[in-house]
């Protein structure tokens, strides 16, 4: 696999466990998730991110059917052989049901990692916990449970909903903001880890690296 791990939370190097830290360290975040380069999501990219380390715990998640025009353009996983998979992102490009294109990521991930929060433009590394008194804003479908979403504020060219699945965080970043108006039709989403084994998704032009909010390196 070609490219270098980066910080979840940010996307900036980081510096890999050695004599005097036994943990991924990151210049800002200090001990973080290494974040492993961005590949377009293939058979052969999806059987190996599905055997990363350990078994993983953290679903991929894949709406499915795909809505009508969107293609799969990148998948990546944040951990290391030690502890296993700790967050996974998926990403998507289709037709915005308001007209022009748009971008989803699909976040799946264990609380403190931050990867959601960084491609939501949040400061992070998770949305609170207060989310969950307030009314839901949206219900979809995750791997056969009605799943809750919450609408959080995030960067302002994008629409982010999160909610919980399966024990993980979830999270839908969509762009541009207008974009939201997927989340209202219906959305099913599948678990990679049990998707058939000949599953063919269509392929858009790969996704080079997740998008940052106010932490990301682009910034400083």
């Amino acid at each position: 696999m070609s490219g270098h791990p980066s910080c979840a939370r940010c996307g900036r190097p980081v510096r890999a466990p050695g004599i005097w830290s036994n943990s991924w360290r990151c210049e800002v975040h200090e001990d973080v998730e290494p974040l492993a380069p961005v590949g377009l999501p293939t058979r052969e990219r999806i059987e190996r991110e599905l055997h990363a380390g350990p078994s993983p715990d953290v679903p991929f998640w894949l709406p499915w059917p795909l809505p009508t025009g969107w293609l799969a353009t990148g998948i990546t996983h944040a951990g290391d052989d030690r502890h296993g998979v700790r967050a996974t992102a998926v990403a998507f490009t289709g037709p915005n049901p308001v007209g022009g294109p748009a971008d989803l990521v699909i976040v799946a991930e264990e609380p403190g990692v931050g990867l959601g929060a960084r491609c939501a433009g949040l400061a992070g590394p998770d949305p609170g916990t207060d989310i969950a008194t307030q009314v839901p804003h949206a219900k979809i479908a995750a791997a056969g449970h009605p799943t809750a979403l919450w609408c959080v504020p995030g960067a302002p060219d994008r629409a982010v909903y999160v909610g919980e699945a399966l024990g993980c965080w979830l999270w839908l970043i969509l762009t541009p903001a207008s974009a939201g108006a997927l989340v209202a039709d219906h959305i099913t989403l599948i678990d990679l880890r049990d998707a058939p084994c000949d599953l063919d998704l269509p392929l858009g032009p790969a996704l080079t690296t997740l998008p940052s909010g106010p932490d990301g390196p682009e910034q400083t």
